[in-house]
């Protein structure tokens, strides 16, 4: 592990002097700047562990190198680089650019060269890995005499290191030059949590492919790891299985609206590139309705009305827990779809939230919704299909209802995702349970836009009016930020928590809208993940006066890589001091 020092106030510092921020994203665990400007030259020479490391092109054929993660990771972020239009006239006053660009017509020394060095040996886990088990940190300096090294023990740690390379760097307003204005750099950087990610639904709104490789991206950016991709659900199926290609044919939306074996792999295939691994969940026993229009004698409740008797939102369905149809289907399921996911995840997610008792009551071989018949049958029925992932060589997850309302005994290496909040994370860790923390009263990005279910004149209408949805306000940035998802756990219990993922359901979120919905909030979430969101001279949050001039530069750098981010706050608050846009108390106000 490469040592880290604690992340300095030379930020909190420089605003207070109205100068620019080094604005990288997530703060580094440490770093020291200079005030001396470098450009970056177009001929930059690149080694790798001593060799010369031709860069040109960027993509990676066959199987995963650490030379090719690294030299595509290059080619990548240089690209990146020269084909940017980041000029940050938004992040200075009117008519004070100026002051912060080199002078155009003045000579300036450039970075000629990058020496890449990797410490330690990747393996195979190193490109799906489980949680904490690959070194991400990174060293990073750029001297005055133009020459940056990065130093890493695995090629992931490389890639950390190339995206903040990349923030240093800004286009010049006066034509097609890249200069950083703080050398010399000295940063040493690596995350506090392992699992870092973000949760999109592809089963309520189907997400074309390259939103989602576009979403990758945006992670691979901001330092964050993990993609969960809830894939199906029972509003549709669009994960096609080429044993049983029925259950895509009629449970899709429409015929395009799939992923293809092909589909999933490039997916993968490209986060893992990224240091980005994509795992899947197929969410079940309950929220897996749409099974019913192919195999409907596998299926209870449904579209059954009123919904609310049977499921959280329309439509229901939930697999029969008495059936042995039910494990066949499943075992031809897994033996078709987890040898293709294995080769680039560590973990298979079984759902198992909001089982709705009521279901059972409809289901011939139960007739009831007692948790005394109940829980036994999915005591059964986790086993089995755990046990079948674990052959895979895969891990499972589950949401937190499996062992704290059913009481299901899980397996040690079982992770699990909790998301109701109230204390629940300390009952889990206290269990000993490894844990995602997915809080919805912090980190569920889907909330506040208001209800989608509709109403009736009428009574339906008084009982929804005013139409909020069940998990509102708005989960803002600076809200997400204040949230350290080990807080109030004790040391030995805040060691198992892995880390978090933000949570994108997509009643109300499509293609369209995807893009501002997830950024820049996720980006808060990643930096609190990655470095904290306290102050170690302090002990104290970062001060949102400090934090939003470096977020909103983040999401200037999200627009140039075609990433539609939200605004962090409008340019005037961007473009004064953040004292100015700050609320004042105090004596005097």
């Amino acid at each position: 592990m490469l040592s880290s020092l604690p992340f300095t106030s030379l930020v909190s510092s420089l605003l207070l002097l109205t100068q620019p921020v080094l604005a990288v994203w997530p703060a580094p665990q440490s770093f020291s700047k200079g005030n001396s400007t470098l450009y970056l030259s177009n001929t930059l020479h690149v080694t790798y562990n001593g060799k010369l490391l031709p860069y040109a092109d960027g993509n990676i054929h066959g199987k995963p190198n650490s030379k090719d993660i690294v030299r595509a990771g290059v080619s990548r972020a240089l690209q990146s680089i020269f084909s940017s239009d980041f000029v940050p006239w938004v992040l200075h006053n009117r008519g004070e650019l100026s002051k912060f660009e080199p002078n155009w017509h003045k000579d300036y020394k450039s970075i000629k060269s990058l020496a890449i060095t990797q410490t330690g040996t990747d393996s195979p886990q190193t490109f799906k890995p489980l949680d904490d088990t690959v070194d991400e940190s990174y060293n990073l300096t750029v001297s005055t005499k133009g020459e940056a090294k990065l130093t890493a023990v695995s090629s992931i740690g490389v890639l950390r290191g190339l995206e903040t390379f990349k923030q240093l760097f800004f286009k010049h307003s006066h034509g097609h030059r890249f200069y950083t204005p703080y050398i010399p750099v000295k940063i040493e950087d690596k995350p506090n949590f392992p699992h870092r990610g973000v949760m999109i639904d592809t089963a309520r709104s189907w997400l074309p492919i390259k939103d989602i490789l576009r979403t990758i991206d945006a992670l691979a950016v901001n330092k964050l790891n993990r993609l969960h991709v809830h894939v199906t659900d029972s509003q549709s199926w669009p994960l096609v299985l080429p044993s049983m290609p029925e259950v895509a044919q009629k449970g899709a939306y429409r015929p395009d609206w799939t992923y293809s074996p092909a589909d999933i792999e490039r997916i993968q295939k490209y986060g893992a590139h990224r240091g980005v691994e994509v795992y899947f969940e197929i969410d079940m026993p309950g929220h897996i309705g749409s099974l019913a229009l192919s195999h409907p004698e596998l299926i209870v409740a449904y579209n059954e009305q009123p919904y609310y008797w049977w499921c959280a939102q329309p439509p229901c369905g939930a697999f029969k827990m008495n059936d042995t149809r039910v494990y066949d289907f499943l075992e031809k399921l897994w033996d078709d779809l987890l040898p293709r996911v294995a080769p680039y995840s560590a973990y298979f997610h079984t759902g198992g939230d909001e089982l709705n008792k009521n279901d059972s009551m409809l289901d011939e071989g139960i007739r009831s919704n007692s948790s005394a018949v109940l829980q036994p049958l999915l005591q059964k029925f986790i086993d089995v299909q755990h046990k079948r992932i674990r052959k895979a060589g895969l891990t499972p997850v589950v949401w937190e209802e499996i062992p704290t309302e059913w009481n299901i005994t899980i397996g040690k290496d079982t992770v699990v995702q909790s998301w109701l909040g109230n204390g629940v994370t300390f009952d889990l860790t206290k269990n000993g349970h490894k844990v995602i923390d997915s809080n919805y009263n912090f980190l569920y990005l889907d909330c506040g836009r208001g209800q989608w279910i509709n109403a009736d004149n009428g009574e339906a209408f008084e009982t929804l009016y005013p139409f909020n949805d069940w998990c509102g306000p708005t989960k803002s940035w600076r809200l997400i930020y204040s949230y350290d998802p080990r807080d109030g756990l004790p040391e030995e219990q805040a060691k198992l928590i892995l880390g978090g993922e933000v949570a994108v359901w997509s009643e109300t979120i499509d293609s369209v809208t995807l893009d501002s919905i997830i950024w820049p909030r996720a980006s808060a979430a990643g930096e609190v993940w990655w470095s904290g969101n306290k102050d170690p001279v302090t002990g104290q949050n970062r001060s949102q006066i400090e934090t939003a001039p470096r977020l909103a530069e983040m999401r200037e750098r999200l627009l140039d890589m075609g990433v539609g981010a939200s605004t962090v706050h409008m340019p005037f608050c961007t473009m004064h001091t953040a004292e100015e846009c700050s609320y004042p108390m105090g004596p005097g106000y």
